[in-house]
């Protein structure tokens, strides 16, 4: 099944000769299937080359799988994919270069005969670099966790499943044995993103504590839970600075955010207790002991993952700079999300059966008379149709 991002990525080949294109998302959802789809549909010369398998590749290894496609170009337009690009030391100052030649070499009013993708999994390393040296010369295509819509046209899942399981692809076949399927996810997945995607391109002093971070979060998704706290439950935990780091450096290889609090004047409280929410809901799963049956049939901890599913849900499809994803909390009153962009402010309260104490979604509207409320779930949009939709698409 291809994803949308191939015809996508495809017409903006076609249409964008003379801008890079740069795949970013979390692994093991199809980038790499998805540029060898767009390499297929090519007519023309293809070269794919990946980093991901090499201990610690140079300069050399971009500027030589490009000298071998521009080579190719005589034949008519040349598409070299690059994957797992940020594994190159100083990838983007290379690329850039190679691609200002590119640009010197052509006729102006004619398209370049050289495409090049970029694929990657580490948005800090990723963004960072082309936003540093890349300026002006690349289009971001963002490919985010399997959403609802797509598990259910490839695998046949209800909604429950996809809340329960999350929606790795590679993963699909596994549920009927949860075992299995929990054993691929914290493996294959979750020590494999930590291992390569944090600790072998990012400075970390506590390789221990990131993963026990992770580890503690895991217990408490969609759920605010105090720096203090934490420092608490964790072992050699350092401070709260490191902390937050950590949080960061998770949220780069897309596993786990934590939402800050909304301020009035400032969008977001920084230094705030965070709210922890996973870019994939299998991520939860995997890491606890109950059965999809067990968790079924218990409301909270249900609940719990109905909203974490609804802030990934939004995390995966707002991820450019116009949106601002944070919660609002004051007193005993809490709202589940808040979403700012441009001038809109939108409130989103998740109802999935769970009891709440305070009426925080009045209270945050008459506060702020311009927000606009969505409830999702009972009472308001039902969540199958929340999940299938884009939310850019309602919060406008």
């Amino acid at each position: 099944m291809d994803r949308p991002l191939v015809a996508d990525l495809h017409d903006r080949l076609t249409r964008m000769p003379r801008l890079m294109q740069i795949v970013i998302g979390p692994r093991q959802v199809g980038k790499t299937t998805i540029a060898q789809a767009v390499g297929r549909r090519w007519k023309g010369p293809v070269r794919y080359a990946s980093a991901d398998a090499l201990p610690a590749p140079g300069r050399e290894w971009i500027e030589t799988h490009w000298a071998l496609a521009r080579s190719e170009a005589s034949q008519g337009p040349t598409l070299l994919i690059l994957d797992e690009v940020q594994k190159i030391h100083a990838w983007s100052d290379t690329v850039k270069a190679l691609w200002d030649e590119e640009l010197s070499r052509a006729i102006p009013s004619e398209a370049l005969p050289l495409r090049v993708v970029l694929v990657g999994s580490s948005a800090l390393l990723l963004s960072r670099g082309a936003t540093e040296s890349l300026a002006g010369r690349f289009f971001m295509n963002r490919c985010p966790h399997w959403s609802y819509d797509e598990c259910r046209a490839a695998f046949g899942w209800n909604l429950d499943q996809w809340i329960y399981f999350g929606g790795y692809p590679g993963a699909a076949a596994l549920i009927g044995d949860e075992g299995e399927w929990r054993t691929y996810i914290t493996d294959s997945l979750i020590e494999t993103v930590i291992g390569r995607d944090v600790l072998a391109l990012q400075t970390v002093n506590k390789p221990a504590l990131l993963r026990q971070l992770f580890g503690l979060a895991s217990r408490f998704p969609a759920q605010i839970l105090s720096y203090n706290k934490m420092l608490g439950q964790l072992q050699d935990a350092g401070n709260t600075t490191t902390l937050a780091h950590y949080l960061r450096l998770l949220e780069t290889a897309f596993l786990l955010s934590g939402l800050e609090r909304f301020s009035a004047g400032h969008a977001r409280s920084r230094g705030s207790s965070p709210k922890l929410v996973f870019w994939n809901n299998g991520l939860v799963s995997a890491m606890g002991t109950q059965s999809f049956r067990q968790i079924r049939s218990e409301p909270d901890l249900w609940g719990r993952l109905v909203e974490n599913a609804v802030g990934a849900h939004l995390l995966n499809h707002l991820q450019s700079l116009p949106y601002e994803i944070t919660y609002w909390r004051h007193h005993r009153h809490e709202v589940d999300y808040v979403i700012r962009s441009g001038r809109h402010l939108w409130v989103i309260e998740v109802k999935s059966g769970r009891q709440r104490a305070a009426p925080g979604l009045q209270v945050f509207l008459s506060e702020h008379a311009r927000s606009r409320a969505l409830v999702v779930g009972p009472g308001g949009m039902e969540l199958e149709e929340f999940f299938v939709t884009d939310p850019g698409k309602i919060l406008t």
